[in-house]
C-alpha cells in the first residue's frame, strides 16, 4: 500500500506499507521523503517517527534536492556546450549539437511535467554528456598526467551516479560522464584526484600533500566546492 501525505516543511512524503517491511524507516529518494512500515504498522507511529527525525530530514533534503524540472526555461551549462530547450511546430523531439550549443526542440503540445518527457530529456543530456566525455576527458587526463609526471594504464568513461571517478590498483582510471556537468576547474580536480591515486591508493596525509602540490594548495577548497554541486542524473 502506498499513500502520500503533505508536510509544510518537509513537502510530500510517500508512505509505503507491506509485509516485506520489518520496521519503520525513512530515506530520501530523488528529493522526496519515503517512509516504510510493516504491514500492520500504524500511520500515527510513522508520523511520530517523522517528527522525531524532522531536523535530520530537513538537513538531508538540503543535501538531496528534488529533481529539477526541465522545460523551455531551463538554463544548463555543460563543460563543452550549453543546453537550450525550445518549442516549435513539429511532431517529434529533435536534438542538435553544433558550435557549443545543444538544442532540444520539442513540439508545442509537449507537457514538460510528464515523467516520460522528463526521463527523455534527461536521457538526451546523459547521451550527449557521454559523447562529450569520451571526446575530451581522455585527452585532458593525458595532458595533466604528462604535466605532473603521473602514469596510468587506461581510462574508461562510465555512468556512475555515486562516484566522480575511481582508480584501480592496476592504475586504470574510471571517470563518470556526469563530470561534464561540472566547471572545468572541478573536472581537473577530479582528474588530478584519480591521478594522485596512481601513487597513493588511500586518502592518507601523503595523498593530500600530493593533491595540494598539483592543485597549488587548493585541494581542500576545491573538495569543499565539489561537494556543493548537484547535477542532473
Amino acid at each position: 500500500m502506498e499513500k502520500k501525505i503533505h508536510d509544510n516543511e518537509l513537502g510530500t512524503i510517500l508512505l509505503r506499507k507491506g509485509a516485506r517491511y520489518k520496521r519503520y524507516t525513512l530515506k530520501i529518494s530523488e528529493g522526496e521523503i519515503v517512509g516504510t512500515m510493516p504491514l500492520h504498522g500504524s500511520e500515527a507511529k510513522m508520523k511520530a517517527f517523522i517528527e522525531e527525525k524532522r531536523t535530520y530530514l530537513l538537513q538531508m533534503l538540503l543535501k538531496n534536492p528534488p529533481p529539477v524540472l526541465l522545460d523551455d526555461t531551463t538554463e544548463l551549462q555543460l563543460a563543452t556546450c550549453r543546453l537550450q530547450i525550445q518549442r516549435a511546430e513539429r511532431k517529434n523531439i529533435r536534438t542538435v549539437l553544433k558550435d557549443g550549443l545543444l538544442t532540444v526542440t520539442c513540439p508545442f503540445s509537449v507537457d514538460f511535467k510528464e515523467e516520460r518527457i522528463q526521463q527523455l530529456l534527461r536521457e538526451i543530456i546523459k547521451n550527449v554528456s557521454r559523447h562529450e566525455a569520451k571526446r575530451v576527458l581522455p585527452g585532458r587526463l593525458d595532458q595533466l598526467a604528462r604535466q605532473h609526471g603521473f602514469a596510468y594504464t587506461e581510462v574508461k568513461i562510465n555512468s556512475s551516479k555515486t562516484r566522480w571517478g575511481s582508480c584501480t590498483s592496476r592504475k586504470s582510471i574510471n571517470l563518470s560522464l556526469f563530470l561534464m556537468q561540472l566547471p572545468w576547474h572541478l573536472i581537473d580536480y577530479v582528474l588530478l584526484h584519480e591521478l594522485c591515486h596512481t601513487v597513493e591508493m588511500n586518502h592518507s596525509e601523503r595523498f593530500w600533500l600530493l593533491m595540494n602540490k598539483v592543485t597549488g594548495n587548493k585541494a581542500k577548497a576545491l573538495r569543499k566546492e565539489l561537494k556543493g554541486y548537484h547535477v542532473l542524473k
